[in-house]
């Protein structure tokens, strides 16, 4: 998934959304609650592997970057979503 697949999908759909700079790629989908605003939503575990990926970062370094700047951001009723999976086992 890149930003411009994204902002086909939303153009066709007719809507707008708040996108995290960066993340395109941890993108699982969008939400959507009777009169509530579409959100985008996000794996966490995507989001750790970007930054890990893309930047170098230690396991570590990354959690604390998304805790800290994305989990721990509000920025108005279209804050995105994040997921995190519950490990099976």
């Amino acid at each position: 998934m890149n930003r411009e697949m994204l902002d086909e999908y939303l153009d066709l759909i007719g809507e707008s959304v708040l996108l995290c700079d960066g993340f395109d790629e941890a993108v699982i989908g969008f939400s959507q609650r009777m009169n509530e605003p579409l959100l985008a939503v996000y794996s966490y575990d995507k989001m750790v592997d970007v930054l890990i990926e893309r930047d170098g970062l230690s396991y570590e370094d990354a959690t604390e970057y998304i805790d800290f700047n994305v989990v721990g951001a509000w920025v108005g009723p279209q804050t995105p979503i994040i997921v995190t999976s519950v490990p099976l086992g």
